[in-house]
């Protein structure tokens, strides 16, 4: 089973305060890339993988999805996704999605938002997404890249000249690392970019489109705090096919 860490109160309340968490997908600097990723979604029926406050659910619904799932394992985010208002198209459910069984060819969309560097088995993952897809349909998710995921220490080391390092640890020694974030004890599973790649491959999917995440002008002229992510990607972006 998943670390379920979003319902532990410290966290929670610290991840609620997130530009992304306040401000829907406008708060989140990689939707504009994300959603340019993403079919029509008029008439489609959807699966969210890790839906959060139910943000995405509520903008396909918006756009015209024909029926929409939002899948999380914390209660306390599908709570505040029901919160937000009652759609008879939108069915929230808690789902671990280390554990996860869908129904076959179910979807058109199967979309996930920072949630498969919280996933042990991605193999498994793609695979059940596979199949619950229709053939044609899309797979369009975010993670963390895992070039950020693997440092030893948060933030910048300086070398002799005096530039900022990103410091990298063990890059292709892939598995469960340990981190402090809103609390301790974080359980994030580091996989290098071609065992991702390749776990998709290997379902069976056709990739249609690899980005590695980086601020524009305008986004860094509006949140300078953003100009640290062209120093290193924050971000692995995927949209593949069944």
């Amino acid at each position: 089973m998943a670390q379920n860490i979003y319902d532990q109160a410290d966290f929670f309340e610290g991840y609620s305060r997130l530009d992304r968490s306040v401000e829907g997908l406008d708060g989140a600097p990689e939707w504009p890339v994300m959603r340019a990723m993403l079919p029509e979604v008029d008439g489609l029926s959807i699966v969210d993988l890790g839906c959060g406050f139910g943000g995405f659910c509520r903008w396909v619904r918006a756009h015209g999805a024909r029926e929409v799932l939002g899948l999380d394992l914390s209660e306390k985010m599908l709570a505040r996704a029901r919160a937000a208002g009652s759609d008879a198209a939108i069915t929230y459910e808690r789902a671990d999605l280390d554990e996860l069984n869908l129904p076959k060819a179910r979807f058109d969309l199967a979309y996930s938002s920072l949630a498969l560097h919280y996933i042990s088995d991605v193999s498994r993952l793609f695979a059940t997404i596979y199949q619950a897809l229709v053939p044609g349909g899309f797979f369009v998710f975010s993670t963390e890249h895992p070039i950020y995921m693997a440092p030893t220490n948060p933030g910048w080391s300086v070398d002799a000249e005096g530039k900022k390092t990103w410091p990298v640890d063990q890059y292709l020694v892939e598995g469960p690392r340990t981190t402090d974030w809103f609390t301790k004890g974080v359980v994030k599973h580091h996989r290098t970019i071609g065992t991702t790649l390749n776990s998709l491959i290997q379902a069976g999917f056709a990739i249609g489109h690899v980005e590695e995440f980086r601020p524009t002008k305008a986004q860094i002229a509006a949140r300078p705090e953003l100009a640290e992510e062209l120093e290193r990607p924050m971000f692995l972006l995927v949209q593949a096919r069944r």
